[in-house]
């Protein structure tokens, strides 16, 4: 059985490899200015997730820092290897935040922060640990394991979001806001679409506000409750789906280094051969972006869903569950 063809390494592990091996080569020494994110992305050829998916894996590995005033630069711990021998091994990391107290607020807004540069699969106990300078134990008086740590990580970012009391006037105009609020948090952390369970819910404080708010902006309507759990769940199923897409984008730009726009242009000429025999009128019509614009489609798939759920209180149909 012939074994199945090795698979290339993601764009951001090669630029690293690349900068690592002139780091080791004394090419690029401890104090020399590092390219920016944007210059990476240019000099490279890759989307600006994927520089800046290069820059916080060099930094993890200890290899640059930041320095006021100059960005970030080599480490002075990133020794070049000695002509003829291997080089010297680098000091142990020193805590990044000597003098501080470690709090679960500050676990947590870290945990946060990698998220959202890296995705949540470079987030780990050991990782945070690394970040503080400490070790992974310490953690433990904190969160318990990555999945606790995960439930607070979402219970923090719905917490940035303060919901009006007792919101505009109307039930629509509440679910709008409501809707478009957890829209734009998805935006600001792309991770938090697949952290939310759906069917198995995270019993913390500040995600089941928004659900309590969402059942209170039906009070009135003389909806039974199980409508009201469903009409909830619905919408914030709706935000989840759509930026759930918008997170797989984010991803998949960062893994390949290819933006939308640039993979869009390779598919063209198959996209035109596909649509250009007459087998598909109506989707050789649809506009280009279309499909692409996420918040176009957020929009509209929360306005259809408000008109139906509209005509269903209008007609007594959510009366009995």
């Amino acid at each position: 059985m012939s074994s199945s063809p090795h698979r290339p390494e993601p764009p951001y592990r090669q630029i690293v490899a690349e900068i690592r091996a002139r780091i080791a080569a004394g090419d690029l020494r401890p104090g020399d200015r590092m390219p920016s994110i944007r210059q990476i992305a240019q000099r490279w050829g890759v989307a600006v997730a994927t520089a800046t998916r290069v820059m916080a894996t060099l930094r993890d590995e200890g290899l640059v820092e930041p320095k006021v005033g100059s960005g970030t630069v080599v480490s002075a711990r990133a020794v070049p290897k000695r002509p003829g021998g291997p080089g010297v091994p680098p000091r142990p990391r020193q805590p990044r935040a000597a003098g501080r107290a470690l709090t679960r607020t500050r676990v947590l807004r870290t945990a946060i922060a990698i998220a959202d540069v890296e995705g949540l699969d470079a987030v780990s106990m050991r990782r945070l640990a690394a970040e503080f300078g400490v070790g992974p134990m310490s953690l433990y008086r904190h969160v318990a394991n990555k999945d606790e740590l995960v439930a607070h990580m979402v219970d923090e970012a719905f917490g940035e979001l303060r919901l009006p009391v007792p919101g505009p006037e109307g039930w629509r105009a509440k679910l709008e806001l409501i809707s478009r609020e957890q829209w734009q948090l998805c935006r600001r952390h792309l991770w938090l679409p697949g952290a939310v369970p759906f069917t198995r819910p995270l019993l913390v404080p500040n995600l089941t506000a928004h659900t309590e708010w969402t059942l209170r902006a039906l009070d009135g309507l003389g909806l039974p409750m199980e409508t009201r759990i469903r009409e909830a769940l619905t919408l914030h199923g709706l935000v989840l789906t759509v930026a759930l897409s918008m997170a797989d984008e984010a991803e998949a730009e960062q893994e390949t280094g290819v933006t939308l726009d640039r993979w869009r242009q390779a598919q063209r000429k198959r996209t035109d051969e596909l649509l250009a025999g007459g087998r598909f009128p109506l989707l050789a019509a649809v506009p280009a972006d279309a499909v692409s614009d996420l918040d176009g489609l957020f929009e509209y798939g929360l306005a259809r869903h408000l008109d139906g759920f509209t005509a269903l209180v209008a007609d007594g149909r959510g009366l009995s569950a």
